[in-house]
């Protein structure tokens, strides 16, 4: 029987070795679930002055470019791989191909940019929550709800455990998200999807590309599946396709609810709010819920996603066995800063 894995990830369990290899289902719903935040809900405030079909046309451009160019970030890092073995961050791909400035110069800016994501992914994760549950408690109680919560099942948590556990809630996300456009779609006219004005699709291009945009996590996937080709070709496509089928529903719902004189005299993007928008056509309590729901989903998915990164990331850097523990504290740490700049 032929293998096209490049290793095994192998656990010792007490006086037992066992083999923990990932799923395609499981890397599939990862790529996913980072690529799918709460800000798909803002959307249609960047593509409501093109229209339907010009913003589509966008995103299914915008989608092949970020598919390409994940494909290629995991024929390198499969390479990689291959010559260094299942140790293949980041950092180790761009010092592979740029040397060691280009890796810290680009492990620095990728650094940055993910400890900024997190702050923001555990502070409006923690705001939501406590919005849900009803508590009236300051905001950093929250982000100290979440980053405890979520960053200790990601400490304490087994691979195989996270990975159930993301696959779970991305279904929550796309169940959640399936509530939405049912709501949203009761107002949709089809004779607004004809407006169209393809000069207006500009501004939209820098929102896309950061709304389709999983490449960090294509490293981690690709040691979760043992540097076999074909599965994490497959998890790449898959992954990136769903949020893409998302984003085009969404769209399309929001702004064909829109009438289509106010599309004619649209003039600026500040204007439109899309959940406004849908509060004032529809019922606004069960559209809370909704939006509840799959914002704080989508962020904890998101969360996992950036989390993994970064623990890879900080392996890669101190050659440890317990960054784990430093990527909780990146966290927690994260916390501290957003709390004491908001009070």
């Amino acid at each position: 029987m032929q293998t096209t894995r490049l290793f095994s990830n192998i656990e010792f369990n007490g006086d037992k070795l066992l083999h923990q290899p990932g799923s395609v289902l499981g890397s599939t719903a990862l790529v996913a679930g980072t690529t799918v935040g709460a800000g798909i809900l803002a959307l249609p405030t960047v593509t409501l002055p093109s229209g339907v079909a010009p913003s589509t046309v966008l995103l299914i451009a915008v989608w092949l470019y970020a598919l390409v160019s994940g494909l290629l970030i995991a024929e390198v890092s499969l390479d990689v791989m291959r010559k260094e073995g299942a140790n293949n961050s980041f950092l180790a791909i761009v010092e592979n191909i740029l040397g060691k400035p280009g890796a810290i110069l680009a492990g620095g800016a990728y650094l940055f940019l993910h400890y900024a994501l997190l702050v923001a992914y555990i502070a409006q994760g923690g705001e939501i929550l406590l919005a849900a549950l009803s508590l009236n408690l300051p905001d950093w109680a929250g982000t100290t709800i979440f980053a405890l919560l979520f960053g200790g099942i990601m400490y304490f948590g087994r691979p195989k455990l996270i990975e159930k556990l993301n696959s779970a809630l991305v279904f929550v996300v796309i169940a959640s998200f399936a509530g939405l456009l049912f709501l949203a779609s009761r107002q949709v006219n089809l004779p607004q999807f004809v407006f169209q004005d393809w000069t207006k699709l500009t501004a939209a291009i820098p929102v896309m590309l950061v709304a389709l945009f999983y490449h960090n996590v294509i490293p981690v996937i690709t040691i979760q599946l043992e540097g076999d080709e074909g599965k994490v070709k497959q998890s790449i496509f898959f992954g990136s396709l769903i949020p893409l089928i998302m984003f085009i529903a969404w769209n399309a719902v929001i702004l064909g609810s829109v009438n289509l004189e106010s599309l004619q005299e649209f003039t600026g993007v500040e204007k439109f709010e899309p959940l406004e928008h849908l509060r004032s056509e529809s019922d606004g309590n069960l559209l809370e819920i909704m939006v509840s729901f799959f914002s704080e989903f989508a962020i904890i998915t998101s969360f996992i996603g950036f989390f993994l990164w970064t623990v890879k990331f900080y392996q890669q850097c101190n050659k440890s066995n317990n960054c784990t523990d430093m990527a909780v504290r990146l966290c927690f740490f994260s916390t501290n800063v957003f709390s004491f700049i908001k009070s």
